[in-house]
């Protein structure tokens, strides 16, 4: 066994049939058939596939498995025009960059291609597209389509799709693995349709059809979705690039309000792995370093909603009872520990202290919940806490809050680490794909078998670089140097996991920039002050990231106060801005949000219409803790109200599949089995499975307790008294962090002494935390009496078209379009 020093990278990129990627197409179309052309970028390989077009309903696809020449492929194509042209012969449809996939509604099958195509950066040579433009082809002819029986609802399932705006956010490479991390790419050589299983390509259902007859994903492209930028920035007077990529989950996908919390597979809303990437250019010939740090945001895994509501701009939290012994909480942190190995740092940004309990019954119940998971893991797999009100600190003139989350970054960064390694001279772009390291590590184990058959022969980066163009002193005395590896993550969340956590990202991300630069040899210290004008640029990428998915996740632009008083911005114009997206995100919530949901819905296949059955539209409203599928038999009369519109993967249950119960979990390993050499925690491509779905008792609170020091590494229930406590039903104690002293981070004055909830909290009722099957709930005060007799009056909800009715034309788009409201 080779240690974990060693990367072996592959010099025979040729001989390797599969390392053929196939860039440009042109379709063309006969009576009976589409032929698509495919080409390589070099023009060398030509290859030919074959659409049906005289079945009305089905999918039928050839390809033919001849690699021809150009010349050989042109005369194919006059053959094919000779033999039909008694029928109109071959007409030329037109040139497109990749497939993006199939998809049936109630009537025929579409074809969903890339007809333009953008460059926005690129990876060690490997390009980075994003869609600048797409088409929706109908497979069957004219003559066909016109014989079908179309439905009405045919154009609006159509029309629906086309919600989904493929040229926004949405991006794709050839050559390298965009939907992975450089580590992981760099880990072990996978390919093909393996990629497609995993999380975070969001036409996985798309391109499921034609990988599963063809076997392979050459004709089309796995979409990531999220954010990509690469910026080239300077320091010292040497240029680096800089690429800050957020990749968002498509299990339990949605928006802000309709997909909360986590589900029964383990999945959590709002899941995004960000990666920052750093490498210097290099000349021709010579090695080249490259770095790279992952982090994630995701929704508080606990089973919790908000209804939507137009009168309270901030609903009530509505904490179900179904979980008492959190299986999906420890389904979601098995997830982390199989992407990311162990240990698992959990930031969670939200309130402490309320008037009236919200986000606190969150705070409580998910520190009991961490408290309950780790009683069964050793000391070394805890999973590693801190509970900080960043709300609170960021109004305190004595805290200077990006400087307390860059002592956690910090600290996170000198547990975790980064990944860097040096990339030699025989490594061609593609050869990027073909390597793989060792690591004893029970994450992530990487063993030969992920060497390529074609890897005879390899390049040890532990030997000398010949070229003498890599690193060594003025001498000549030039080695590689070693690479190094993340183990573990850093996890934010806030509630909507959008603001507060887009800051606490950026201090990791400063804090990780500054090591990567130190590793590269740009910065002699690992560390970047908050005045160095690199922190500036990375606030400002971080700030667009942070936006545009605050934007599809949310509705609007990201609440960026901090990052405006951190620039100097004049107080009227930053509050004027955060009133204006306030007011932008609370109409995308409640005007907008359920189309947008039934279309994420369509595009990834957890909706698939059928004659005759509910159309989406007719289901009833999304909340993932009143499952229909949690009674095994509904009356065929009941089904439309009571199976909810949207879940996760496969949860959108039809008539069809409307008596299955998908199994507990009782056959999975725990976590805890990890700590024994296990590993069967959900993977990103693993079948998901649903926990336990029984009731849980709320969590208590109580008010002030004595102080006590908060050390590092210490178990919560070998801590002294503490000066902020939450009770679970046992009386168990749940603390501010289990490995930061918090009076250390709050040096400045804002200790946890002062996190105590009011006296107020421990009235809290069991009307605010609600059975799982229950819908009625208990109105907030501020959904006051008057606007209760008025609905009764009505005898009827406000609905989407009439709220959106009272809004003008130009309010509505700016919501939708995010133009300027005022000109």
């Amino acid at each position: 066994m080779a240690s974990e020093k060693e990367l072996y990278i592959s010099t025979d990129e040729e001989a390797d049939p599969n390392s053929c990627y196939l860039q440009k197409f042109r379709l063309y179309e006969t009576r009976s058939n589409f032929y698509m052309i495919g080409r390589d970028k070099n023009r060398t390989i030509w290859r030919v596939l074959k659409i049906d077009r005289l079945e009305p309903s089905e999918l039928h696809i050839l390809e033919d498995c001849t690699t021809y020449s150009e010349i050989e492929c042109y005369d194919l194509l006059r053959r094919i025009h000779e033999g039909n042209q008694c029928t109109g012969g071959l007409t030329f449809v037109t040139t497109c960059y990749g497939i993006v996939g199939f998809i049936k509604f109630l009537g025929p099958y579409y074809m969903l291609l890339i007809t333009k195509r953008r460059k926005i950066g690129a990876i060690s040579g490997h390009t980075i597209y994003a869609i600048a433009k797409s088409e929706m082809i109908p497979i069957p002819n004219s003559t066909v389509r016109s014989k079908m029986a179309y439905s009405k609802n045919e154009n609006r399932y159509k029309k629906l799709l086309g919600t989904v705006d493929l040229t926004k956010d949405f991006f794709f490479s050839y050559s390298y693995h965009v939907m992975r991390s450089l580590q992981k790419n760099l880990c072990d050589n996978k390919t093909g349709e393996s990629l497609y299983e995993t999380m975070f390509v969001w036409n996985e259902f798309l391109t499921r059809g034609i990988r599963n007859n063809l076997k392979n994903t050459l004709w089309t492209v796995a979409l990531a979705y999220g954010f990509f930028k690469q910026v080239k920035l300077s320091v010292s007077g040497r240029d680096f690039n800089l690429t800050l990529i957020a990749r968002r989950s498509r299990h339990f996908a949605g928006t802000r309000y309709l997909k909360r919390g986590v589900n029964e597979k383990g999945r959590v809303a709002n899941d995004v792995e960000t990666e920052q990437i750093v490498f210097e250019d290099s000349p021709k010939g010579c090695s080249m370093q490259i770095s790279s740090v992952v982090q994630n945001r995701g929704s508080i895994p606990l089973f919790w909603s908000q209804e939507t509501s137009r009168l309270n701009i901030k609903p009530d939290i509505i904490l179900s009872k179904k979980d008492p012994n959190y299986e999906a909480t420890r389904l979601h942190f098995e997830n982390l520990v199989k992407r990311y190995g162990n240990p698992i740092l959990i930031l969670n940004l939200i309130k402490t202290r309320e008037r009236k309990p919200r986000e606190t019954i969150l705070r409580a119940e998910f520190a009991n919940a961490l408290r309950f998971i780790n009683k069964s893991l050793t000391v070394e797999n805890h999973l590693r806490f801190l509970h900080w009100d960043l709300h609170r600190h960021s109004t305190s003139k004595a805290t200077n809050v990006l400087a307390q989350l860059g002592k956690v970054a910090e600290y996170a960064l000198n547990v975790t680490g980064i990944f860097y390694c040096q990339i030699t001279p025989s490594l061609k772009p593609e050869g990027l794909l073909n390597c793989s390291y060792y690591e004893e590590n029970s994450a992530s184990k990487c063993s030969t078998d992920n060497i390529s058959s074609g890897n005879e022969h390899c390049f040890d980066l532990e030997k000398e670089d010949s070229n003498g163009c890599g690193s060594g002193d003025a001498s000549g005395d030039h080695h590689v140097k070693p690479p190094t590896f993340q183990r573990g993550v850093l996890r934010s969340n806030c509630i909507d996991c959008l603001d507060r956590t887009n800051v606490a990202q950026y201090a990791h991300g400063l804090g990780a920039l500054g090591r990567q630069l130190h590793a590269l040899g740009l910065l002699d210290s690992p560390i970047i002050n908050l005045d160095n004008p690199l922190a500036e640029d990375l606030m400002a990428l971080y700030e667009t990231m942070g936006d545009t998915l605050a934007l599809q996740y949310g509705g609007s632009a990201a609440h960026n106060k901090i990052f405006s008083e951190r620039r100097g911005q004049w107080k009227a114009a930053t509050q004027s801005q955060e009133f204006f997206r306030t007011i932008q995100r609370f109409y995308s919530n409640t005007c907008m949000d359920p189309e947008k949901q039934n279309a994420i819905n369509v595009f990834l296949g957890y909706f698939q219409p059928q004659p005759g059955k509910p159309e989406l539209w007719e289901l009833d409203s999304d909340q993932h803790h009143n499952v229909g599928w949690h009674v095994p038999k509904l009356a065929e009369e009941n089904i439309r109200s009571f199976i909810k519109r949207s879940l996760s993967d496969g949860n959108i249950i039809c008539e069809r599949d409307s008596t299955e119960v998908t199994t507990g979990v009782s056959n999975e390993e725990p976590l805890s089995g990890k700590l024994h050499g296990g590993n069967t925690g959900l993977s990103e491509s693993t079948p998901e499975m649903s926990s336990c779905e029984s009731d849980m008792s709320y969590c208590r609170f109580t008010p002030s307790m004595s102080r006590r020091q908060l050390f590092k590494d210490v178990l919560e229930d070998q801590c002294p008294e503490s000066n902020h406590i939450c009770y679970d039903d046992h009386g168990d104690a749940c603390t501010c962090s289990n490995f930061l002293d918090v009076d250390w981070l709050s040096s400045s004055g804002n200790s946890c002494e002062e996190e105590i909830y009011e006296r107020s909290i421990t009235s809290l009722s069991s009307e605010n935390v609600v059975d799982g099957l229950k819908l009625d709930t208990t109105t907030s005060t501020s959904e006051s009496n008057p606007s209760m007799r008025e609905r009764e009056q009505n005898g009827r909800e406000i609905t989407h078209d009439d709220t959106r009715g009272a809004f003008s034309e130009s309010f509505s788009n700016w919501v939708t379009h995010g133009a300027i409201l005022l000109h």
